[in-house]
């Protein structure tokens, strides 16, 4: 079993482009990763999924800060 940590580590991203003209899935992936709109930014945890998730959509997105 793995212990978590009291304070998780969180990473900060922030939507800079649109995603019109793009494929469905990286759309959906901004929803999963709460943007949608240019401009929104979000606080998520600093897992590996969300890892994943951001690296589909590098090209739209961009990290604030890291916690």
């Amino acid at each position: 079993m793995v212990a978590k940590s009291k304070a998780a580590k969180t990473i900060k991203i922030e939507q800079t482009g649109g995603a019109i003209r793009r494929h469905h899935s990286q759309g959906s992936t901004l929803i999963g990763l709460e943007l949608n709109k240019i401009g929104r930014t979000a606080e998520l945890p600093d897992s590996p999924e969300v890892r994943g998730m951001i690296a589909k959509v590098q090209h739209i997105v961009r990290i604030v800060g890291d916690k």
